[in-house]
């Protein structure tokens, strides 16, 4: 599978929108501008790279936004199950 987006531009504005639009869904705070576009990008790795099973061929941008935010969602997750949890909160 191919995510179409090129150049660094483009996958940081696809890193960003899929960073944002997963923190926002999933309960829980963002990570900040940079820390949603880092989630958004290796959101979008995961997510390809499990696309890549089941898509062949490009997908266009909003596919890649779709493919990047179910990464970042997975990415969220694991994060959350990983992460400190909070006693009294």
């Amino acid at each position: 599978m191919e995510l179409s987006p090129g150049g660094i531009i483009a996958w940081i504005i696809v890193g960003l929108i899929a960073g944002w639009a997963a923190s926002s869904v999933s309960r829980g705070h963002g990570y900040g501008i940079i820390g949603d576009i880092i989630v958004g990008l290796i959101g979008a790795l995961i997510g390809g790279f499990l696309a890549g099973f089941f898509i062949h061929g490009s997908v266009g941008l909003i596919g890649s936004i779709i493919v990047a935010f179910i990464g970042a969602l997975i990415l969220l997750a694991i994060l959350r199950m990983f992460g400190r949890s909070r006693v009294g909160a």
